[in-house]
């Protein structure tokens, strides 16, 4: 009887270990399956046409976006209507990579959490500035949080050439801009300095300016034209 009891004590105690085991490896694989989901990249344009993108309270991009030699292009033609080209999908904390390059004069912009509301995408999202001109302290110059955070250096390549950019989007509304290999700036939306800065701004009444959790992802039209390639997300 002793013998018997002490077998299936024994064979209890194995079973329990491995449903444990089982159960900890199941756990294991799930906690690994969403982790590789929030790292992993979704490419936002494959070269060949902008599906994966509308036109800013348009259902489609306008004629004067067109993929072309494997790059996104707004065209200035006559006849021709942009708008900005903004991603179907919207992104709360997240990291963007691409490259772009633009002519002189050249003015666009990367715009983030933007919201289709009253008046243009700028009036809800911060937008990381894209021009032909960059200096360190220039708040309006590539690389800027327009007019709120100027870049800490100056190294914009030269016109035509490519530039490689990542604008990232921390939890807790931690923002830095990187651009060809080094950090330009950061920030934090909502915080006292953030507050300060808005509300000495052009933004100061605009209700809805860096107050969206999420949005879209906004490339400018400032009517000149302007290349986007590589680009790609990852959810944070």
């Amino acid at each position: 009887m002793y013998s018997l009891n002490l077998f299936t004590s024994t064979y209890q105690t194995m079973n329990a270990i491995r449903i444990t085991s089982l159960a900890l490896f199941s756990l294991s694989c799930l906690f690994s399956t969403q982790a590789a989901k929030k790292d992993s990249w979704t490419s936002l344009f494959n070269g060949k046409d902008l599906s994966q993108f509308k036109g800013y309270k348009k259902d489609k991009p306008g004629d004067a976006w067109v993929a072309e030699d494997g790059a996104i292009k707004l065209l200035k033609a006559k006849g021709k209507s942009g708008g900005d080209l903004m991603t179907r999908e919207q992104y709360k904390f997240f990291e963007l990579q691409l490259e772009w390059k633009l002519p002189k004069p050249g003015n666009s912009g990367i715009i983030y959490r933007v919201t289709e509301t009253d008046g243009p995408s700028y009036k809800t999202g911060p937008e990381m500035q894209i021009f032909h001109t960059m200096k360190a302290g220039g708040k309006t110059d590539t690389g800027s949080c327009y007019a709120l955070y100027a870049p800490k250096v100056a190294n914009l390549k030269p016109i035509g050439e490519w530039n490689s950019v990542r604008l990232i989007i921390k939890p807790g509304n931690k923002v830095e801009h990187h651009m060809n290999g080094q950090l330009l700036c950061s920030y934090e939306i909502g915080s006292k300095d953030w507050n300060d800065r808005v509300a000495k701004s052009k933004f100061k009444n605009w209700e809805k300016f860096g107050r969206m959790p999420k949005g879209h992802l906004c490339f400018q039209d400032h009517g000149n034209e302007v290349w986007f390639r590589n680009v790609r997300v990852r959810k944070l």
